[in-house]
């Protein structure tokens, strides 16, 4: 059991998600403290002074909604989300697809699809 665990978990696919996920919690505080520490101060100085953080509705007694902080985690979430969004993009341009050759064509006749090879059409075996 501890082999198999060991193949298992020194495979490619466990480590590379092992990465991503350590990379992405990295990269998750980058963004957190760029809106934080950086966009939101901006942000409330163009609005006025206002601090995102502080911004609370009371519901009554000590109970409120806090929807400064929802503010900032909207925001966190849009740039890491159009991040991902590039980097998926560029490697869907590195990762261009060959042109592939045809191995069927359609049968002038009944427009069945057959093997680029056949000399007759099996649906309506018509001479090609």
């Amino acid at each position: 059991m501890l082999k198999e665990f060991r193949e298992f978990a020194i495979r490619g696919n466990v480590m590379d998600l092992a990465v991503a996920v350590i990379i992405g919690g990295a990269f998750g505080k980058i963004i957190t403290s760029l809106v934080n520490d950086i966009l939101m101060p901006l942000i409330g100085l163009v609005l006025g002074g206002v601090n995102f953080s502080d911004q609370k509705i009371p519901l009554g007694g000590d109970a409120f909604l806090g929807w400064g902080l929802f503010v900032q985690s909207i925001i966190d979430f849009i740039i890491i989300a159009f991040v991902i969004f590039l980097l998926v993009r560029a490697m869907n341009r590195l990762k261009r697809e060959e042109p592939t050759t045809p191995t069927t064509k359609d049968c002038p006749h009944c427009f069945t699809t057959i093997p680029l090879k056949a000399a007759r059409c099996p649906n309506c075996t018509s001479q090609l």
